[in-house]
């Protein structure tokens, strides 16, 4: 099939970009907005300032259950599941024989023997198919045809679902959740959950559902500000909080160690894939590092683009945008570990020019707690 000919997937929610403005495109073959009327640096703002609201339907869900689902979690994720209680959250990396990173993934775990994964949209039939690989006896399900996916993020994300879930999600603490809430008429789990450094919500419903949500949600969000988000301003909102996007941060040849999610790898919970290679790699000490930089020359440094230092190739860029709450460029490079430290000077070349860099300390944007 040609290029020209490919059919993107579609979220139940498609038929609602074109009333709002959006301007989609090939994001790892679903027909995605990009951008809404307001344009990536206005959203960007609405999410740190009052709300925005994604559509994330295209996520992958698999269930994991039965008696043996916690046993085949254990040794397939690198974070301790054991550790879960019921109506908690927990992100993981999943990595392979070599340490490297077959994905990351939020758990959710349902009831005791009931866990819910959400994994990336490129990468469901892949960790579909690893999970089955490796799985120790549990029922393992691929419900992503089933779930839509909303994200309401920001600070005023509290007070816009107060006036739409029956009961309020107060209650809910950061990385918990709560099953059969209503909006719009609608059964919802709601987590207190995100990808873009602010307070937020991730709210799972049946496909059928989602546009009635979605619309409840801006309706009742309008006079605080709401409006609807694209991927742009998510990729710049993550990177402002230092967050890692799957085929940049996080690929099959980069460990969690080196991509900086140490906390999230539990060397000590006993066997799972990839441990005896991180333990290696830990002792040993870390080759590569991810790190962040700002650019101290006028210009955008992309993702792949080579960073030097003293003339010598050193690395390379997993992700660089202007970061509109920094009002500077900036962006993340897994970098020889020798010249990793912050306050460095490293030099990047965007399209035949040597920029100069500052590499600094991570996340480059922080929420104010109170907010």
């Amino acid at each position: 099939m040609g290029g020209d000919d490919k059919v993107l997937k579609r979220t139940p929610l498609y038929p609602l970009y074109a009333p709002y403005g959006a301007r989609t495109i090939d994001f790892g073959g679903w027909e995605m907005p990009v951008q809404f009327r307001e344009g990536i640096i206005a959203e960007h703002q609405a999410v740190r300032n009052s709300a925005g609201l994604f559509d994330v339907s295209h996520m992958g869900e698999i269930e994991i259950s039965g008696p043996n689902a916690l046993k085949t979690l254990q040794k397939i994720v690198t974070n301790d599941v054991s550790r879960m209680s019921e109506s908690q959250a927990m992100y993981s990396p999943v990595c392979n024989d070599d340490g490297g990173t077959v994905d990351d993934i939020l758990i959710y775990r349902l009831a005791e023997d009931r866990f819910l994964c959400v994994v990336n949209a490129g990468n469901i039939d892949k960790d579909y198919k690893w999970f089955t690989e490796h799985n120790s006896g549990a029922k393992i399900v691929n419900q992503s045809d089933e779930w839509a996916l909303l994200a309401l993020q920001g600070p005023k994300s509290q007070q816009i679902m107060d006036r739409v879930a029956t009961p309020t999600v107060s209650h809910v603490a950061y990385y918990t959740f709560a099953q059969d809430i209503v909006i719009a008429g609608a059964n919802c789990m709601v987590s207190r959950t995100g990808y873009t450094g602010e307070d937020g919500f991730e709210i799972y419903i049946s496909r059928d559902q989602a546009k009635a949500v979605f619309e409840a949600l801006l309706v009742a969000g309008s006079s605080l500000g709401l409006i609807p988000v694209g991927l742009g301003a998510r990729d710049t909102l993550r990177l402002e909080a230092r967050l890692p996007l799957y085929g940049h941060e996080l690929r099959d040849d980069i460990s969690p160690l080196e991509a900086g999610l140490g906390p999230f790898v539990k060397l000590d919970k006993g066997p799972f894939i990839g441990r005896n290679a991180l333990v290696v790699q830990k002792a040993n000490g870390l080759k590569r590092k991810i790190v962040g930089f700002i650019l101290e020359d006028r210009g955008v440094a992309r993702a792949d683009c080579q960073v030097l230092a003293h003339g010598q190739p050193i690395g390379y860029v997993t992700s660089g945008t202007l970061g509109p709450a920094l009002g500077k460029s900036i962006g993340l490079a897994l970098i020889e570990a020798d010249y990793a430290r912050i306050g460095n000077t490293i030099q990047i070349d965007v399209r035949g020019k040597l920029l100069t860099a500052t590499i600094v300390k991570t996340p480059f944007y922080k929420r104010n707690p109170a907010s």
